[in-house]
């Protein structure tokens, strides 16, 4: 158990540092955070609310319990980083614009694949100290 929290630590820390500091210049509308959405055809107003809805679900993976606010969060930022990936291609961007959106993507699954291995190793521990009756 003590091998899979270290990696789940380690993943998520690295997806949280990455995460986190784009959707902190989103969460005050840098320029830089507004220009790059707007290219996409967004409206600039979109970008303060993505990045405090991001910075609102790393906080959610962070926290420990409240499971299911944590799989909103984990689906949550999916679909922000999917749908960024699907704005790169339709606005016909090149690939070595967006090849690099599969890290976050990959490193969000990652996490999630192992809380839930947490999760379920967590159940058969409490499952094995139970008292028998």
């Amino acid at each position: 158990m003590k091998k899979l929290k270290i990696i789940y630590w380690i993943i998520t820390g690295i997806m949280v540092a990455m995460l986190g500091l784009g959707s902190i210049f989103d969460a005050i509308s840098a320029p830089e955070a507004v220009a790059y959405v707007t290219k996409l055809g967004y409206p600039a107003y979109i970008v303060p609310f993505l990045g405090v809805a991001k910075l609102l679900g790393i906080i959610a993976i962070l926290i420990p319990g409240y499971p299911r606010i944590k799989e909103w969060a984990y689906a949550g930022l999916t679909f922000d980083l999917l749908g960024a990936l699907y704005s790169h291609i339709s606005n016909g961007d090149p690939a070595s614009t967006w090849i690099f959106i599969f890290i976050p993507i990959l490193l969000v699954a990652g996490s999630y694949i192992f809380y839930h291995k947490l999760q379920e190793m967590a159940k058969g521990e409490t499952a094995t100290y139970a008292p028998q009756l």
